[in-house]
Order: C-alpha cells, then structure tokens, then sequence
C-alpha cells in the first residue's frame, strides 16, 4: 500500500455541500476502499485517494450506539453516521449527518429484484448536494456494481481492483470511483450500508 497520511483539503462533509472537485478526467475520481481499520482489534473500511491519502475511515470499537457506523474524514472528525432502521418491512438504513443527528439526510432499501440491489432517496434537500432518487444496480459480492441517479447516469461504481504482478486482492480490496459532480461522503456511505445488506463477513454493527 502507498504512503498513508491526511489529505483534508479536497474531501468534507455532505452538510456543507461536499463534492468531489472536477478535475477534467472523464472517469472520475478514483479511491481505494481496503475493508479494515488501521487500528488494532477494530473492524471497518479505510480509503485512500489515488495518491495513498487516507481520505476516509470507519473504525469500529464495538462500542457506541448500537446499530450504527460512523464514516469519519482522515482525522476521525465524523462525516456520516448509517444506522439501520427496525421494526420495518424489508431492511431499511438510514444516512445522518455528522454524529448524534436526528434528521436523517437519506434512506436506503434493500431491493430484491434480480439486477437492483438498493433504493435511495433523500429525505430533505440540502444544498448542491441535495440529490433525489438514486438506484443501486449489478453485484456488490462480485465487487461490480454501478449507482444512477433519476436521469440513469451513473454517479459511482464499484470495480474489483486489478491484480499486480499476477497476484489479485480479493474481495477485501476494490475500487471506488465517483463522476465529478458526485459526492464522495454519501458514495462511501452508500457502500457501507451495500457491505451490510450482501457482504458475507459479520456485520461492523452491535445489535
């Protein structure tokens, strides 16, 4: 793995309207999503850019609220909180921001359709982040799946990442991609709850 240290600059949080900045490369910004914490005895995701930043971070303690994850930037500072919702029909998450927040900014469904793997729809407009309706289509466990919005373009992908020298990553390494007028925060989020409803590991929540 590359060098790991903050890039705070380019990556923030959705309520001050985050976007991943265009930089006139048509296929987007690339991360690299690594399924584990940095840190000893903690289950989660760690991302970097295609630098070796680290840009985003979930280390769970097994403490905290229970049957909540926290997306948090490269100094831990939270960003999102997932949080699945209970007692409903189908399995339903909902994305808040920062920590503690009551007022989620979007729900995501679990779909159960061949191709369609999750909806997802804001729950209240909030600046050029604002967003809509959203559709979750291809195979997440196959590391091969693409995120539309209303208008069918698609806005994030998820790709295996491509083996060196012969020697591949597995499932527990993969590829990030976000258009440039996607926002990279919600995109992670977004794969966070995907990781819950199909990854075959034990979930990352208590309870």
């Amino acid at each position: 793995m590359a060098k790991v240290h903050p890039n705070m600059e380019a990556y923030n949080c959705i309520g001050a309207d985050v976007e991943v900045y265009s930089d006139d490369r048509k296929d987007g910004r690339v991360l690299t999503v690594w399924r584990k914490s940095l840190l000893f005895s903690c289950s989660g995701f760690t991302v970097f850019d295609n630098e070796g930043n680290l840009v985003f971070r979930v280390d769970n303690y097994g403490s905290g609220r229970a049957g909540e994850i926290v997306l948090m930037d490269a100094a831990g500072k939270p960003l999102l909180t997932v949080r699945r919702k209970k007692l409903s029909l189908g399995e339903k998450w909902k994305i808040y921001d920062g920590e503690g927040a009551d007022d989620p900014v979007y729900s995501v469904k679990k779909r159960y359709a061949k191709a369609a793997l999750a909806h997802v729809a804001a729950c209240r407009r909030h600046g050029s982040g604002g967003g809509g309706r959203y559709e979750v289509e291809g195979s997440y466990s196959n590391r091969s799946c693409t995120m539309y919005d209303e208008h069918r373009r698609a806005v994030a992908e998820v790709r295996r990442k491509e083996a060196v020298g012969g020697v591949g990553f597995g499932d527990d390494v993969y590829r990030l991609v976000v258009r440039a007028a996607a926002d990279a925060c919600f995109a992670m989020a977004v794969v966070v709850v995907l990781d819950q409803m199909f990854g075959s590991r034990v979930s990352l929540i208590k309870g």
